[in-house]
Parts: C-alpha cells; sequence; structure tokens
C-alpha cells in the first residue's frame, strides 16, 4: 500500500500532484472510499463535521478533489456485514481517504473490522490520510492524543511506519500544536516523529520517506534514554 499521510488533506498544489503520480492517473479516473470513522470517537461535539467531512465541505480536501466516484465504508458497521459485501470493493478501489478525529478509537475499529488485516495486500492502493487518519499509521501516537481509551491502555497504533506524527503544527485553531509543544511530544515518544503544519504530507512507497511540503515541519530523531 502508498501511503500519503497529510495533516490538513490535500491542501495545495504540491500534495496533488503527488497524489496524482501515486494513483498513476488522474483523480478524474480513480475512485476513492471515504473512511469517516475516527469521527465518531469524538461525539457528540463532531457530528455536524462527520456530515460536512463526507460531504466536501471542510477546508481540509479529500472527498471533494474530483473522484470518478467516491463511496464511504463506515469501519463500526463491517462486523456485522458479510466479507464478501465489502472486501472486494476495498481491493477493487484506488484510493483510501481517511478522515481524522480520535487516532485510537480508529485504530481499534481497523483491527475490529478486518480492515487492517487487509492492508498488506493491497499493494497498489493509495492510502490518503487526514490527521488522526495519517496518525495511526504509527508504532505510538504520544499521550498528548489519547483522548478515548481503548481497554489495554496505552498509546500504540497500527505501526505500519517506523515514525509518529504531529499533526496541524502552529494552526491557529490547535493552540496546543505548536512547536514547543511538538518538541516536549517528540521527547517523550520512543521512536522518531514529524511534526507538520497542514500544508505539509508525508509520503511512503517501498519504505521510502520523502516530506512534500508547502509549508513547515520538523523531523525530531529519536531520544535517546538515559543508561
Amino acid at each position: 500500500m502508498k501511503l500519503l499521510l497529510t495533516s490538513g488533506g490535500v491542501s495545495n498544489q504540491s500534495i496533488r500532484d503527488t497524489l496524482v503520480d501515486m494513483l498513476g492517473k488522474s483523480i478524474a479516473e480513480s475512485t476513492a472510499l471515504c473512511i469517516p470513522t475516527a469521527m465518531y470517537g469524538m461525539l457528540p461535539r463532531t457530528a455536524v463535521m462527520t456530515w460536512r467531512q463526507i460531504a466536501g465541505q471542510t477546508p481540509t480536501p479529500m472527498v471533494e478533489l474530483g473522484w470518478k466516484s467516491v463511496g464511504m465504508l463506515e469501519l463500526t458497521a463491517l462486523p456485522s456485514i458479510d466479507e464478501e459485501n465489502w472486501v472486494p470493493l476495498v481491493r477493487e478501489t484506488d484510493a483510501l481517504l481517511v478522515c481524522g478525529g480520535d487516532v485510537l478509537y480508529l485504530h481499534h475499529w481497523m483491527r475490529e473490522s478486518g480492515l487492517a488485516d487487509l492492508f498488506p495486500s493491497l499493494g497498489n492502493t493509495v492510502y490518503v490520510g487526514l490527521s488522526a487518519g495519517s496518525m495511526v499509521m504509527a508504532p505510538h501516537v504520544g499521550e498528548e492524543f489519547v483522548g478515548w481509551k481503548p481497554a489495554a491502555g496505552g498509546d500504540s497504533a497500527l505501526g505500519m511506519v517506523g515514525f509518529s506524527i504531529f499533526p496541524h503544527l502552529d494552526n491557529a485553531m490547535c493552540p496546543d500544536n505548536t512547536m514547543a509543544d511538538a518538541e516536549k511530544w517528540a521527547a517523550r515518544i520512543p521512536v522518531p516523529g514529524y511534526a507538520m503544519d497542514d500544508e505539509t504530507a508525508i509520503k511512503v512507497v517501498d519504505g521510502v520517506v520523502e516530506v512534500i511540503s508547502e509549508g513547515h515541519w520538523k523531523f525530531f530523531e529519536r531520544q535517546k534514554s538515559e543508561p
């Protein structure tokens, strides 16, 4: 699976051009599935925002890019549905658009639904993450981003990449996402990390990591523990 991990969606031309390159064809020729599940982990306050994300009415472009078709895949529903009714759809889709919200809630339902089990076999699929949808690919998210708490506790996520993500850097709507906050976050996580603003994305293909940015970001090396 090819990963395009964004903080604020496909927010500028550089990120859009990267997406087209990863798809290997135009967006207008490509199909997508929107996964809004992470939003529900923040209810009740985000019910309206969930609908707006699905409808393409937010400042974080994902659904409204001009896809050939867009469907919705709700992970909380999948355990009650026969796999033959949704697995082929996922395999045939060009891109998965994974919305933001609560990252550990999203992680739980990716595991519970069986979607995460499909990821290793989706070699040509482009995974486009938005905020929590990007963070869930990390080994750890950091205690700052623990909202919904899994039964086992902790801050572990999928671990499909070897780094963690601190999104929405210096966003006025996120007063706790300053560079100083990112530095404190990075000092506590046990893996390298990227702090990035909403004009930045991380491309990961075949293990090769590339930062795509028209904004600002910072890479934090893994902190060495004291002997």
